[in-house]
């Protein structure tokens, strides 16, 4: 008998043969009947009765006969007891290393049974089982051997990054993103033409602004979505390439609009320059020229490099000013603060303008 874990054994698991015995008893049947009625040994009746046999397609073909229950019906009763015999060796199977992993995950799981990705209330056992199945690997240990490809660290190089977790938020974003139908091809010249368009969504409410900004990447052939960040996972982006779409995932870090208009901005650079082939995450270490072309472009976008000299030139940063230079340039005056903030390191006075977005589908 397998042995049990967190109280889980073959005893909760009803073999086909249960149902066999009850029908026996409702029919007052005896198993010699049966056996001289399907034309299998007494003794293979007991077997199967008893749990020792398994249910085979011809033997249940015999019962169909017998009690003019379809075959299909005891194929499917022994397919079902087959399947749950396998999940419980998996179970007993599940190293204290995985479950270590699950616990990195947390946050995840914790989300992931929030937006009804996995059922919730299950032992860490059975919850494990249902992440192998959500991160599409047979064992949470192989994750960190799977293959990230492109991958652009930027920023502090004291930002920890948890493999698991990282993984965990890619496979987050296709799920979010894996059953939207995009009707057009990737258009990066039709991009740079919705560029004014997708700056003046900023002017919406944040949820109302996410809906317009879907819409007008979806006819640029991008599946936007803004995904729920975690610990572990510092990241800017993501990006992925497929012959029907092209997916563009963004976090929700720090809820700072200046930060997450030039994060947009940025990836839209990436698109546009072309960086990569097939998918790319971009987050927060070293620097490439590649990540600053895409800095240059997101800086350039939102605020025309040229007209933020004569800007700075004229020294003057009230909030008044401020406001009718960022008119000037179809952005909010959030932006042009982060942006100052960014580049002058003794202007916090002003952070009380920097306006954070109220995400209301965040878990």
């Amino acid at each position: 008998m397998m042995e049990k874990m967190n109280g889980l054994s073959l005893n909760l698991i009803i073999h086909p043969g249960e149902t066999i015995k009850e029908l026996l008893e409702e029919n007052g049947m005896t198993q010699e009947e049966l056996a001289i009625r399907t034309g299998y040994s007494a003794k293979h009746i007991s077997e199967v009765i008893s749990g020792k046999k398994n249910i085979s397609s011809k033997f249940a073909n015999s019962l169909e006969y017998v009690f003019e229950i379809p075959t299909e019906f005891w194929i499917n009763l022994q397919g079902n007891y087959d399947k749950e015999v396998l999940e419980l060796e998996k179970i007993n199977n599940i190293k204290k290393e995985e479950l270590e992993v699950l616990n990195e995950l947390k946050d995840v799981v914790k989300y992931c049974e929030s937006n009804k990705i996995i059922e919730p209330g299950l032992n860490k056992s059975l919850t494990l089982l249902n992440m192998r199945k959500f991160l599409k690997v047979n064992n949470l240990l192989s994750i960190p051997n799977l293959p990230l490809q492109q991958v652009s660290f930027r920023g502090s190089k004291k930002i920890k990054v948890n493999i698991n977790v990282l993984y965990a938020w890619k496979r987050i974003c296709e799920y979010l993103t894996e059953k939207i139908n995009v009707k057009n091809e990737f258009n990066k010249e039709l991009l740079k033409e919705k560029c004014l368009d997708i700056k003046k969504t900023m002017f919406l409410e944040a949820n109302d602004m996410i809906l317009e900004l879907k819409k007008i990447f979806l006819e640029c052939g991008i599946v936007f979505e803004v995904v729920h960040n975690f610990v572990g996972a510092p990241v800017q982006g993501y990006i992925q390439k497929r012959k029907d779409k092209v997916l563009l995932c963004m976090t929700i870090r720090q809820s700072f609009s200046d930060i997450f208009w030039f994060t947009l901005f940025h990836e839209i650079g990436h698109l546009i320059n072309d960086d990569f082939n097939d998918q790319y995450i971009d987050y927060y270490f070293i620097e490439s020229e590649v990540e600053k072309r895409a800095d240059n472009f997101a800086r350039n976008n939102l605020i025309n490099d040229k007209d933020y000299e004569k800007f700075k030139e004229n020294g003057k940063y009230d909030i008044s000013t401020i406001k009718k230079f960022a008119k000037i340039q179809c952005v909010k005056p959030g932006i042009v603060i982060g942006r100052i903030q960014r580049e002058i390191d003794d202007y916090t006075f002003m952070a009380q303008y920097r306006e954070r977005y109220k995400w209301v589908s965040e878990v």
